[in-house]
C-alpha cells in the first residue's frame, strides 16, 4: 500500500505558478471577456475593451518576477531536467514582445470595436491569440509548441474575417486559413518523422535522438526536419510561402493587420529558433543553407514587390506595409541562419530586430488606422500633405518610415540593421551580407518615397489653385494614444539603442 501511494505521489508534478502566469492571465481574461460578453448590455461593451487592456498589463507586469533567474515547469518524473515549460531570458524577451504588441494592438481596437466589429468576440478571439503566442517561446517539447501555434493562429483566423459584409475580409480570411492549415499539416508530418526517428517529443532529448539516429532512419530523420522548417517557413512568410501576406493584411482590420505583422511573425520565428537552435543543432548543415537561401530571396522578393506600390499608380499604403513585412522578414532570417555556422549567440540579433521592428511597426499601423477615418481606401497617394491636415501624425510617421529603412533619427532603426549585417559577417555569410546591403538600399527608395510624400504640397495646391485649408478632425483618443506610445518608444530607444540590444543579448540555449 505505501509503496502504491509512493508510486502515485511519483507522478504528480507541482505547478510554478509563476512561470506560467503570463499565458495564464491572459487566457483567463479571454474567458472572462467571453462570459462578461453574455450578461454587459450594448452600451457598457466598451467595459469589455478596458477588461482587455487590463488583462494584457497584468500579464505583462507578470513577466517582472521572472527576472531573477530561469524556471521550469511540467518536467519529466524519471528526469527532472526535462520539462515542458522553460521560462528563461529567451522565454521572457518573446513574451514581452508579443504581450506588449497585444497590449498596443488593444489599444488601437477601442474605435474599431465600437464602430463595426462584434466587442465581445473580437476581444475573445486577440485574448485567446495572445496566449498561445505567450505559450509558445516557452514550450520545450513539440507538442506544446505546435499546440500554442494553433491556439495563436486559429483565433487569427476569425479576427481576419471579422469585417461582417465585407467581401475582402472573408477573401483574406480563407487564404490565410487555407495556408495556415497546410503549413500546419506539412509541420505534423515533419514533426511524426522526427518522433519516429528520436522517440522523444522534448527538444533537447531530440537533439541527442538525433545525433544517434540508426542508418536506416537517417533519411526519415532529415525528411523530419526539412518538412518542419517548410511548415514554419509558412508561419513566417518566408518566400516562396508568403502570397497570402499582402491579400490578408489588405482584408483584416488595421489593427489586426499591425498584430499580425508583428506577433503573428513573432510567433512563426520563435517556433522556427526553438526547432532549429534547439531540437536539430546536428542537422545545421541542412537547415544552415536553406535559411540562408530563403532570407535571400524573402527580402528581395518582398522588397521588389513594395517597390510597385507608387502613389502615381494608386498603391495601396497597406499592402505596401505587408509587402515592407515580407522583407523584413527576409532580415530577420539571417541571425537564424548565422546560428548554424557560429557558436556565438545569433539569436539575440533576431530578437533585438523583432523588438525594434514591433515598435515603429505598430505605430506605422496606428497612423494607417488614422489616415483610413477620412481615406478608406488608404492609398500611398492619400498621404499626400498629411502635414497640412495633421501634422503631429506625418511626423511621427515620417519617424517609423525613417525607422524602418534605418536612417537617423530612426537610430534602432539602423542598430538592428548593423545588428543583423554583423551576424551574417561573424558567421561567414559574406554573400547574404552583400545581399542583405543592396536590398536595403532598395528598400530605402520607397520608405523615402512615401516620407517625402508626407510633408508636399496638397494636390490641388500644387496644380496651382488655391491652397487647401487644413482641416482639424479631432483624433480618436485610442488612436492618438497607440501613435503617442511607440513615437515616444521609439525616440527613446532611438537615443538609447543598447536598452534593446542588452535586453536581447544572451539569448542562446
Amino acid at each position: 500500500m505505501t509503496v502504491a501511494a509512493d508510486s502515485v505521489t511519483s507522478l504528480v508534478q507541482s505547478v510554478d505558478w509563476l512561470a506560467i502566469a503570463p499565458p495564464t492571465i491572459a487566457a483567463l481574461t479571454a474567458l472572462v471577456v467571453l462570459v462578461a460578453d453574455l450578461f454587459v448590455g450594448e452600451r457598457r461593451k466598451p467595459l469589455l475593451g478596458a477588461v482587455a487592456i487590463a488583462g494584457l498589463a497584468a500579464a505583462l507586469l507578470s513577466l517582472v518576477p521572472l527576472r531573477e533567474g530561469d524556471r521550469s515547469t511540467f518536467c519529466l518524473t524519471t528526469d527532472p531536467g526535462t520539462c515542458s515549460y522553460t521560462a528563461d531570458h529567451f522565454t521572457l524577451a518573446i513574451q514581452f514582445l508579443v504581450l506588449g504588441g497585444a497590449l498596443l494592438t488593444a489599444v488601437l481596437s477601442l474605435t474599431e470595436t465600437r464602430r463595426r466589429l462584434p466587442a465581445g468576440e473580437y476581444w475573445f478571439l486577440l485574448l485567446s491569440s495572445a496566449a498561445g503566442a505567450a505559450l509558445l517561446p516557452a514550450s520545450r517539447d513539440l507538442a506544446t509548441l505546435i499546440v500554442a501555434l494553433e491556439v495563436a493562429s486559429l483565433p487569427a483566423f476569425a479576427l481576419v474575417g471579422l469585417k461582417r459584409g465585407d467581401r475582402r475580409s472573408s477573401e483574406a480570411a480563407l487564404k490565410f486559413f487555407l495556408s495556415s492549415v497546410t503549413a500546419t499539416a506539412v509541420t505534423l508530418l515533419g514533426v511524426s518523422f522526427v518522433y519516429a526517428a528520436t522517440g522523444s517529443l522534448h527538444l533537447t532529448q531530440v537533439a541527442a535522438g538525433l545525433e544517434e539516429v540508426p542508418g536506416q532512419l537517417d533519411t526519415l530523420a532529415k525528411a523530419g526536419v526539412a518538412l518542419t522548417l517548410v511548415g514554419f517557413a509558412f508561419k513566417t512568410a518566408a518566400v516562396p510561402f508568403h502570397f497570402w501576406v499582402p491579400d490578408t493584411y489588405v482584408g483584416a482590420p488595421l489593427p489586426v493587420a499591425g498584430y499580425l505583422s508583428v506577433v503573428g511573425k513573432a510567433v512563426g520565428f520563435t517556433g522556427l529558433i526553438l526547432v532549429t537552435v534547439v531540437a536539430f543543432p546536428g542537422y545545421a548543415d541542412i537547415w544552415g543553407p536553406a535559411l540562408a537561401v530563403l532570407a535571400a530571396l524573402t527580402m528581395t522578393a518582398g522588397n521588389a514587390a513594395a517597390l510597385r506600390q507608387s502613389p502615381g499608380r494608386d498603391g495601396s499604403a497597406v499592402r505596401l506595409l505587408a509587402w515592407s513585412s515580407v522583407g523584413q522578414a527576409g532580415y530577420l532570417l539571417v541571425p537564424v541562419a548565422a546560428a548554424a555556422y557560429s557558436s556565438d549567440d545569433q539569436i539575440g540579433a533576431t530578437v533585438a530586430y523583432a523588438l525594434m521592428y514591433a515598435v515603429v511597426n505598430l505605430g506605422a499601423f496606428a497612423v494607417a488606422a488614422l489616415v483610413a477615418r477620412s481615406h478608406p481606401a488608404n492609398r500611398v497617394a492619400d498621404y499626400r500633405g498629411l502635414h497640412a491636415t495633421r501634422p503631429l501624425a506625418a511626423l511621427a510617421m515620417g519617424f517609423f518610415l525613417l525607422c524602418l529603412a534605418g536612417l537617423p533619427p530612426g537610430i534602432i532603426g539602423l542598430f538592428a540593421k548593423v545588428t543583423v549585417f554583423s551576424s551574417a559577417v561573424d558567421a561567414g555569410l559574406g554573400w547574404l551580407a552583400v545581399v542583405m546591403g543592396v536590398n536595403v538600399v532598395i528598400a530605402l527608395f520607397y520608405y523615402l518615397r512615401w516620407t517625402a510624400l508626407l510633408f508636399r504640397a496638397p494636390e490641388a495646391a500644387a496644380d496651382g489653385a488655391a491652397p487647401v485649408r487644413p482641416v482639424h478632425r479631432r483624433a480618436p483618443a485610442p488612436v492618438t494614444v497607440a501613435i503617442a506610445l511607440t513615437a515616444v518608444l521609439g525616440v527613446v530607444l532611438s537615443g538609447y539603442p543598447q536598452l534593446v540590444l542588452r535586453f536581447a543579448a544572451n539569448t542562446l540555449f
